[in-house]
């Protein structure tokens, strides 16, 4: 059992420093090319495309043939995709390496039904998706420190670190790791259709504006993202190695504050909703002040969202889980991940076109988003009240 955890966790963690990667380096990579900002964050938008539209049928397939087969078509899939990317010599050859990985991006969904699968406990299960949640923490951390530190040799360099990285990953699950689904349903029929969720989200008068402030919570983030790497060339002269050494600096604080500070001090000293209530505005100003080009307030606008966005993202769908009735919980979390995805979408291709306008306003976008969604929670706070408490929901961390 330990072996086969051990696999699933580097199949997590080689995701995540892919993802972390990207952020810092991809966009100097890209600008290669002779690529404008739109096109750099349409690159990000378009794996997210691909990845919303597979996932439903992925899930299924992993249902109808097994976990294994299908985790190794996603992690080869990665594998490909890097290097297609790495390997590129014009711009539609970076896009069709960032398809190939968005059209089988099943690995961390696939991840956690394996885990789900080999426990015997509900105690194990959270204790075996927090496993996860630990790679994502250490992926955040070390792949924008790798990806600003093997730019050095050179921009695409990091791309086919990753890339191998992912291969080597896939021959291992591949001899290695045993199947556990043991209920295949070979009569299963296949959904094609990524839109179920949101259609059932719309319909879903009573949670939808909870929706909505997920939608808007996630644009902000992802879009700040697209092009964070690129603000810091513009105002502040910093190349790929900078950015990754920033991007690093977030990724301690997340995991510091997500792993330590949100069991034993943020959810001990006030109530979930208040945090909701009170961080979210914080979000708010924190972006606006890093669209400010002085590096010392943009520091405190970055601390400000770094600090927030942390605990928002575990409360937020804390609370839209936990107002949802006890049997429809697993149906809403698998919407939030369908409206992360469109946020992922949407997101960086509007960063994208106003960063060509001035080189600020993906930030003031940003802090409008958060805004909005913050008069949403003032108007629906009270409905948001939850069933159950906060630590009986397993909220599985989430990429964006």
């Amino acid at each position: 059992m330990k072996k086969e955890k051990t696999l699933i966790a580097l199949t997590v963690l080689v995701d995540v420093i892919g993802i972390g990667i990207v952020i810092p380096v991809l966009p100097f990579y890209v600008q290669s090319f002779g690529a404008k900002p739109f096109i750099i964050t349409l690159l990000f938008a378009i794996f997210a495309f691909f990845s919303f539209l597979s996932a439903p049928f992925l899930g299924a397939l992993s249902d109808k043939i097994g976990r294994r087969p299908v985790l190794v078509l996603s992690i080869l899939s990665t594998a490909i995709g890097w290097m297609i990317f790495a390997m590129a010599n014009q711009i539609w050859i970076l896009f069709l390496g960032r398809i190939i990985d968005g059209i089988a991006a099943g690995n961390l969904p696939i991840a956690q039904s394996y885990l789900s699968d080999i426990s015997k406990t509900d105690k194990e299960r959270t204790e075996n998706f927090g496993l996860i949640g630990s790679m994502f923490g250490i992926g955040f951390i070390i792949g924008p420190m790798i990806g600003g530190v093997l730019s050095s040799v050179s921009h695409s360099f990091p791309f086919w670190v990753v890339g191998i990285l992912a291969l080597v990953n896939s021959i291992l699950v591949f001899f290695f790791l045993p199947e556990t689904n043991k209920n295949i349903d070979k009569e299963k029929k296949l959904s094609l259709n990524p839109m179920t969720p949101l259609i059932k989200a719309v319909k879903n008068k009573e949670l939808l504006p909870a929706y909505i402030i997920w939608l808007f919570f996630g644009m902000a983030t992802v879009g700040m993202h697209s092009v964070f790497a690129l603000f810091l060339e513009h105002a502040f002269g910093y190349g790929a190695f900078t950015a990754g050494i920033f991007m690093t600096g977030i990724g301690v604080v997340i995991a510091i504050n997500q792993g330590v500070a949100l069991k034993h001090f943020w959810l001990k000293k006030f109530k979930e909703s208040n945090l909701t209530l009170w961080l979210m505005p914080t979000f708010a100003v924190g972006y606006l002040l890093m669209g400010i080009e002085l590096l010392p307030i943009f520091l405190v606008g970055m601390v400000m969202i770094t600090f927030s966005q942390s605990v928002l993202r575990v409360t937020l769908s804390s609370q839209i889980a936990g107002s949802a009735a006890p049997h429809e919980r697993g149906e809403v979390m698998g919407i939030l991940a369908s409206v992360m995805s469109i946020s992922t979408i949407i997101g960086p291709i509007v960063a994208g076109y106003v960063f060509q306008i001035k080189e600020n306003l993906p930030f003031i976008f940003s802090g409008i988003y958060a805004l909005i969604a913050f008069g949403i929670i003032l108007c629906i706070r009270r409905k948001m009240q939850k069933k159950i408490l906060p630590e009986d929901i397993n909220v599985a961390p989430q990429d964006i």
